[in-house]
């Protein structure tokens, strides 16, 4: 099965709600943990991982956080995945034999990272900017989407 890690499922909502704010200015690793129910320690960890790689800058001092680095378009939800887990992988050998028995004559590998390749193509595809932009009614409280009108009253 594939499956994304914890960690970045946190780095895509945490990307998600900079691209939905991105007027209001840096938001802290605190404000993004409590709008989610994340453990604040983990997702530290994921907000500076995805600063060391450029997706993230943070600023310090009393209006300091993070924002995005560059525009939320230009961010694809494969750079996010790749900046926490690293590449992408369906099976469990690399390109290397170095631990697989079967590796010489294994007849599903080349079709498998073929699969690997289109799966990557597609998140790639995929920028935080359109996450950010699904109607989603499940969004938490506090969060307006910017798609979203709100009525004159």
């Amino acid at each position: 099965m594939l499956r994304l890690s914890k960690k970045a499922d946190y780095a895509l909502m945490a990307v998600r709600h900079l691209a939905i704010r991105s007027d209001a200015g840096a938001a802290s690793a605190r404000e993004i943990a409590e709008q989610y129910d994340i453990p604040l320690e983990l997702l530290a960890k994921v907000l500076q991982r995805l600063v060391r790689t450029g997706i993230l800058r943070s600023t310090q001092g009393t209006r300091g956080g993070y924002v995005l680095s560059r525009p939320a378009t230009l961010i694809s939800v494969a750079d996010v995945i790749q900046a926490i887990d690293g590449p992408v992988s369906v099976t469990a050998c690399g390109s290397e034999p170095v631990s697989c028995e079967q590796y010489a004559k294994c007849s599903i590998r080349d079709p498998l990272w073929r699969i690997k390749d289109r799966i990557l193509a597609a998140l790639a595809t995929c920028s935080v900017h359109e996450l950010a932009t699904e109607a989603d009614a499940s969004a938490p409280a506090g969060i307006i989407h910017p798609a979203v009108v709100q009525p004159h009253r």
